[in-house]
C-alpha cells in the first residue's frame, strides 16, 4: 500500500511540473520531492486564564452503616499498674475462742552456755557463821607494805607536769607507776617522801604535789657547777591519793641525769598504816 501511494505521488508531481513549465515557457525539467519525516513536537504553550468557579453541589446522602465485624482474638495481658494507696487500718475484731492445747513436743537439744551476766547488787549481810577451827598464824602476810625508789634517765623534763621517773630501783607493791610518774596510795596511813635531784646549767624550781596541790617547794640556783636539790616530808594519804614531783616555774628546769648511773632520785614508803581502817575492813569480812 505504501508503494502504491509513493508511485501516485511521483506521477502527480511530474505532470504538475510539466504543465507549469509549459505555461511559463521554460524547458521541461523533471523535479520531484518526497515529504520528509514528521518533526518533533513543539514546547507546550502558556496556561490559559482560570475559569469561573462552578456552583457547589448538594451534599450526598449518608451511607449505610457497615455490618458488625467478627469478634477478635483475646489480646496479651497488659503491664501491671501501680499499687494504690494503703487503706486505713480497720477496727480490731473480737478475740476468738481459745483453742485446745496441742500435744507436747520433744525436748530440744541443750543450748550453748551464754556469756556471764553483769554482777548483781551486793546482798544483805548474812548471819554470823559458827566459829571455825583454829588456823596457823600468818601474821606477816597481814602487814601492809608500800615503798619505792625510782630514778630518771633524761635531763630537763617538761615543766608544770608530773616528772616521769622511768628507772625503777625498788617498787614494793607496784604502787608507783613508771609510765605516769605518779605514786597511787593503796593503804591509808602515814607516808614519808623525799627527793634528791642533781642540777646543771640552769636553776631548779621543783616541788612535791599531793592530789594537785604542792606540799613542799624548793628552789636552787645554779652556780656554774653541779649541785644537789633535796626535800622531804611526811603526810597522811587516803586510798587512791596521788603524789608526784613537778617543776613549777618555766625555764627553771635544771634537772640533770646521767644515763649511766642514778643521780636524780624520788623515794617514798609507808611508815605505818591506819589501824582504824583495817579494823573496820576486818569486821566487814568477819
Amino acid at each position: 500500500m505504501l508503494i502504491v501511494i509513493c508511485i501516485v505521488s511521483l506521477m502527480y508531481c511530474i505532470s504538475g511540473q510539466l504543465l507549469n513549465n509549459k505555461f511559463k515557457g521554460h524547458a521541461s525539467q523533471y523535479i520531484c520531492s518526497i515529504p520528509g519525516l514528521p518533526g518533533p513536537p513543539g514546547q507546550p504553550g502558556p496556561n490559559g486564564a482560570s475559569g469561573a468557579h462552578g456552583r457547589i453541589g448538594l451534599p450526598g446522602r449518608d451511607g449505610r452503616d457497615g455490618r458488625k465485624g467478627e469478634k477478635g482474638e483475646k489480646g496479651d495481658t497488659g503491664l501491671r499498674g501501680k499499687s494504690g494507696p494503703v487503706g486505713k487500718i480497720g477496727e480490731k475484731g473480737d478475740r476468738g475462742l481459745t483453742g485446745k492445747n496441742g500435744p507436747d513436743g520433744f525436748a530440744g537439744v541443750k543450748g550453748v552456755l551464754g556469756p556471764d551476766g553483769p554482777p548483781g547488787e551486793k546482798g544483805d549481810k548474812g548471819q554470823r557463821g559458827l566459829p571455825g577451827k583454829p588456823g596457823l598464824c600468818k601474821c606477816g602476810s597481814l602487814v601492809p607494805k608500800s615503798a619505792f625508789t625510782v630514778g630518771i634517765t633524761t635531763s630537763y623534763p617538761e615543766e608544770k607536769s608530773p616528772i616521769v621517773f622511768n628507772k625503777v630501783l625498788f617498787n614494793e607493791g607496784e604502787h608507783y607507776n613508771p609510765t605516769t610518774g605518779k605514786f597511787i596510795c593503796a593503804y591509808p596511813g602515814i607516808y614519808y617522801f623525799s627527793y634528791d635531784i642533781t642540777l646543771a646549767n640552769k636553776h631548779l624550781a621543783i616541788g612535791l604535789v599531793h592530789n594537785g596541790q604542792f606540799r613542799i617547794k624548793t628552789f636552787d640556783a645554779n652556780t656554774g657547777n653541779h649541785d644537789v636539790a633535796s626535800g622531804s616530808t611526811v603526810m597522811y594519804l587516803n586510798p587512791e591519793d596521788e603524789v608526784w614531783l613537778e617543776i613549777f616555774l618555766t625555764d627553771q628546769n635544771g634537772l640533770f641525769s646521767d644515763p649511766n648511773w642514778a643521780d636524780s632520785l624520788f623515794s617514798g614508803f609507808l611508815l605505818y598504816a591506819d589501824t582504824n581502817y583495817f579494823d573496820a575492813l576486818s569486821e566487814d569480812y568477819a
